[in-house]
């Protein structure tokens, strides 16, 4: 157990009472978020009462497998339904894409071709259901795809994503392997974390948080899957 992220259950023992209600336990059964975990974490990521509050929000998984694309595709769906804005969810996981999968969607063209051709952002994503959510797909990939994320013309086409859609949700690779969460994070309003309980180790954590301050990207939430709840900012502390 040491070597897993054990560390939050001793935050959650330690937590004051205050916090203790955003932290009740869920279950999280066949990979699905339950859909009142899903609100509560879009009400503390992107409708927090601050004077500028996120819109364009990156999640990272600290490792393969984390359940991130799943927590992306969640989110995006809550925030759909339970806002009067417009949500695109972006897949700039390069590295293990499968967003059309997991939300049942096509979208031949994506990120990548938009990254490379002229046209409207829009021209691009692919509404999914209703015209409020969208998806904006990996596209079509080549080996050196993944160099697009730190070009000058990701900041550009984000920046559009940004003035198009009142809520953007970018599903990124794993910190601990790749460096384009940070870039993306860079560019974007902050980064999310996506922990795996009983999967994801203290230490892998702890450089990856220690990584992203580095790099001056806001850390706004974390997410522990398979035993779903957000992290106040305030535990951060513990990380």
């Amino acid at each position: 157990m040491s070597k897993n992220f054990e560390l939050l259950q001793q935050v959650q023992r330690d937590r004051s009472d205050s916090v203790a209600s955003l932290l009740e336990e869920s279950q999280y059964s066949g990979g699905e978020w339950a859909s009142d975990e899903s609100l509560r974490l879009v009400q503390q990521v992107f409708l927090t009462h601050v004077k500028n509050p996120p819109r364009v929000v990156v999640f990272a998984g600290i490792d393969h497998g984390n359940g991130c694309s799943q927590t992306c595709a969640s989110v995006a769906e809550a925030l759909a339904k339970n806002t009067s804005g417009s949500v695109c969810i972006v897949e700039a996981n390069f590295r293990s894409p499968g967003l059309p999968q997991l939300l049942r969607a096509t979208n031949p063209l994506g990120l990548t071709d938009a990254l490379l051709q002229d046209g409207p952002i829009r021209s691009f994503a692919s509404p999914i259901g209703i015209d409020k959510l969208w998806l904006l797909s990996c596209g079509t990939l080549t080996a050196d795809s993944a160099s697009l994320l730190s070009s000058e013309q990701i900041k550009g086409r984000l920046a559009e994503l940004r003035a198009e859609f009142d809520f953007v949700v970018v599903d990124a690779p794993p910190l601990t392997r790749y460096a384009d969460a940070i870039a993306l994070g860079q560019i974007s309003d902050g980064v999310v974390l996506v922990l795996e309980a009983e999967s994801t180790r203290r230490e892998a954590a702890q450089m990856a948080a220690a990584n992203l301050r580095t790099s001056q990207v806001p850390i706004l939430g974390a997410v522990l899957n398979k035993r779903t709840f957000p992290i106040p900012e305030k535990l951060y502390k513990w990380l």
